[in-house]
């Protein structure tokens, strides 16, 4: 077999917020693909790193009082960290705030600019003068002109469908602000991206797409290319464009050259040949895994930059589709929005990675975490199908035979069985098939499991005249179970370095697989944990929709700035019905610079949005906040805070970091009064 070079990456992730398990299909799609290639024995290396630029990061930064560096550097930490604990096995993860990036990306613009694909004009764009900054369709909330929907964002109504321009929203409010915005002009560059249609319209013939994603492509071409906007104006966090002052790189210009720039960056480190692998003559294969949402921008705008610049094209982009739990959305409400490290606090990584290979395969269909199917599957294949193997066999291979296999195979049939099954499994890694590969071994595991449950070693080993036999059957048994660990390594590295260690064997794939003959192992050591159904429970915790009966009703504030809500007071029923209790919905949430406690949220009331400084930071980190339905106290008078004003406050029962942010149930809208 001959050895392939091979560079792939994945998405890469923002630096602006924790990798949730919905990301980790991509990234536990990939390592499979890419610890296959390498135990294939290929020259395969997989490259990431944080997108560090754009506005949200700018302005996160801001309302922690830290620099954009200090953020994206933090979270670059964190990425990498849960990242590893899933066994993601980067070779190189970068960020795109590097030099390497800021090189690369104002060499390609300048190759562009000099062939006559970047031009210029103006546009009229809307603006925030209270924050000082342009604002992107999504940064823009307001009611549907046609439908009259509230809380809608400045590109398309999500009820109606309507499309319209972010100034034609009734009442626009920017969410940065809550200011109304303004039209104001300025320069862009664009990539000219019409001049590439004849190159991309036989691109997406090239079988370089899955079919559904070429064809969803097509429908851009059919439409006709538009040029491509590459640039935003200060403020911004990126790159300067070249010879244009206060204008920086859009973060999806300098994102994808991120790939190659963490490639320089392991090159410089490694002394790798960066050209043999970016070159259009280069005798390389390239491949980006991606989520089905950002096509657009590798599929069309990305290979007409590399063409353009005189680098190589994709050898394939491969999409997959969303996370789905227990067959909806992730949700906070309902407890399956799961952060990477939350998950790790009840199971561990590796029966994630392999019920995700389970339902992976090579398509963009949509995959869900039935989280009770999860449980049961984990039990039946790993435990009871696939560790159960070694767990009967091993302890006699030790006991009759000191720790040595037989000298030969016993079931000759079988084993071709399992060794010619290679051919499939690899087929399947290749394609990205990996549900199927899953399924062929565990019938295999079935059929092993059969062949020990018929021949009754435990009942051989009684007899000095049978024991022969058993050690011939527990070490077909365990050769066996190599060959499974050999196929399953991609995506089970943790059990294989176990597997290792218990045969004393490299597990290669990189040639036809001999039986160990003759062979010491070491006393067999559990490969795999049973999960317990009650575990869930731990995993999935719910919102808080009511307040718990004995907890009293408190104002999250800021101590200082009125008496304990908890003291006693009476109160009239006329004094009650003045107070204007309302659903509301948390658009925007930060920290607030020079105060401990405090989170600045903006909230959205359905017929209006307001600002109100909120004392539950102990008990809520801001990306927990953004989206979720609580109620305020709607009219009461602005306070004029050292931080800014506050117009209104927000209900809670508890106190410290015991403190529950009160819930009305799904369903609910803002604006909605409470009775």
């Amino acid at each position: 077999m001959s050895s392939r070079r091979i560079l792939v990456t994945s998405a890469l992730p923002y630096a602006n917020g924790a990798i949730h398990i919905g990301h980790l299909v991509e990234y536990i799609q990939t390592d499979i693909w890419v610890r296959y290639h390498k135990t294939r024995g290929h020259q395969c290396y997989y490259l990431c790193a944080d997108d560090a630029h754009g506005t949200a990061i700018m302005l996160r930064a801001e309302s922690e009082g830290i620099s954009p560096e200090a953020l994206i550097e933090r979270l670059r930490e964190e990425h990498q960290r849960d990242f590893a604990a899933f066994d993601i096995a980067f070779d190189n993860y970068h960020s795109t705030h590097s030099d390497e990036n800021r090189v690369l990306s104002e060499g390609i613009y300048r190759t562009l600019r000099d062939a006559g694909h970047i031009s210029s004009r103006i546009i009229r764009q809307a603006y925030d003068p209270e924050r000082g900054l342009f604002l992107a369709d999504r940064f823009i909330k307001g009611t549907c002109p046609r439908c009259k929907s509230p809380d809608q964002y400045g590109d398309n109504c999500e009820v109606c469908g309507a499309t319209y321009a972010p100034l034609d929203l009734i009442e626009p409010k920017s969410i940065y602000s809550g200011s109304t915005p303004i039209e104001k002009e300025s320069e862009h560059f664009f990539f000219e991206l019409p001049h590439f249609q004849a190159l991309l319209d036989s691109w997406l013939s090239s079988g370089a797409l899955q079919d559904e994603m070429a064809n969803k492509l097509r429908e851009w071409l059919s439409a006709g290319l538009q040029a491509w906007d590459i640039s935003r104006d200060a403020p911004y966090f990126g790159f300067e464009i070249p010879d244009q002052p206060g204008k920086y790189f859009y973060v999806w210009f300098d994102a994808p050259i991120g790939y190659m720039a963490s490639f320089k960056n392991l090159c410089e480190r490694e002394g790798l040949d960066f050209d043999a692998f970016w070159s259009q003559d280069a005798d390389t294969e390239l491949y980006h895994f991606i989520g089905k949402d950002i096509i657009n921008f590798h599929g069309l705008f990305w290979p007409a930059v590399m063409q353009a610049a005189g680098l190589r094209l994709p050898s394939g982009i491969f999409a997959h589709g969303f996370l789905t739990i227990n067959g909806a959305k992730m949700s906070k409400s309902r407890g399956t929005f799961i952060n990477a490290s939350d998950w790790l606090k009840v199971f561990e990584a590796e029966p994630l990675r392999y019920y995700y290979a389970t339902k992976l395969n090579g398509s963009v269909e949509d995959i869900d975490l039935n989280l009770e199917d999860f449980i049961n599957r984990i039990n039946s294949d790993l435990v009871g199908k696939l560790a159960n193997i070694p767990s009967r066999c091993a302890g006699f291979v030790q006991r009759l035979n000191q720790g040595v296999l037989a000298d030969a195979v016993y079931n000759q049939a079988l084993w071709q069985q399992a060794v010619i099954l290679g051919e499939s499994v690899a087929e399947c890694y290749e394609k990205r098939e990996y549900g199927r590969a899953v399924r062929d071994l565990m019938k295999l595991a079935d059929h092993i499991n059969e062949y020990i449950a018929q021949a009754e070693p435990w009942a051989l080993a009684k007899s000095e005249a049978t024991q022969i036999k058993a050690l011939a059957v527990c070490s077909d048994a365990i050769n066996l179970f190599r060959v499974l660990m050999i196929y399953l390594s991609p995506v089970l590295p943790e059990m294989a370095d176990k597997a290792r260690r218990l045969l004393r064997d490299e597990l290669r794939w990189d040639g036809a697989i001999t039986p160990l003959l003759n062979h010491r192992i070491e006393p067999f050591e559990p490969l795999a944990k049973r999960l317990d159904i009650n575990q869930l429970e731990e995993l999935v915790k719910p919102a808080p929709a009511v307040v718990p009966p004995t907890a009293k009703p408190a104002i999250a504030k800021e101590p200082s700035a009125m008496k304990d809500a908890t003291q006693d007071a009476s109160l009239s029923i006329d004094d009650f019905v003045k107070v204007d209790l309302r659903v509301a919905r948390i658009v925007e949430a930060g920290y607030v610079e020079g105060a401990d406690k405090l989170l600045r949220l903006q909230l959205d009331l359905g017929d209006h949005q307001c600002q109100v400084f909120s004392g539950i930071r102990a008990a809520y980190e801001p990306d927990q906040l953004v989206g979720r339905l609580t109620v305020v106290v709607a009219n009461l008078a602005p306070r004029k805070m050292r931080f800014g004003v506050s117009e209104g406050m927000v209900l809670c029962a508890g106190e410290g970091e015991r403190l529950y942010l009160l819930s009305p149930d799904s369903g609910a809208e803002p604006g909605m009064p409470i009775r």
